[in-house]
């Protein structure tokens, strides 16, 4: 699979964008080399070998860093919906952002680990959120 990539000037149009329509907050850059590092990563096929493994890195990196000064859990989200979207998922970006709204709030509570973030995204991809694991998991994480 051909993955396709966006760069850290489309992840600031798309921040503030996001700080914009969902009622604000205070907008600001804190770590502009962690962000662009988090971009740069998932880039490398030995750290990140398959699209949910690289989706899971930037939505975990974006919503637990802090690189922004508001809206990091907002961007998280919206950065993994732009990252779907350029790479032919569309298909599955209502799940996503249904989904991932409790859990971006339980992640960045931690209550959610990686690996489980993991778990989640590949539900998510693959249409099997009614797994009764996966619920029993995520159940007993966020507990």
């Amino acid at each position: 699979m051909n993955i396709n990539y966006f760069g850290f000037e489309t992840l600031i149009r798309i921040y503030q964008k996001t700080i914009e329509v969902s009622g604000g907050g205070s907008s600001g850059i804190k770590d502009q080399g962690q962000i662009e590092s988090v971009l740069q990563h998932i880039q490398n096929d030995l750290y990140y070998p398959t699209f949910k493994d690289k989706l899971t890195h930037l939505f975990f990196s974006l919503n637990k860093f802090h690189c922004f000064s508001d809206g990091n859990k907002r961007i998280a989200i919206s950065a993994g919906v732009l990252f779907l979207n350029l790479n032919g998922f569309i298909f599955r970006v209502a799940d996503f952002i249904t989904e991932m709204e409790n859990i971006s709030y339980h992640l960045a509570a931690g209550k959610i680990d990686k690996e489980l973030l993991k778990e989640i995204i590949t539900a998510v991809l693959y249409d099997d959120m009614e797994n009764e694991e996966l619920k029993l998991k995520v159940l007993t994480a966020i507990k």
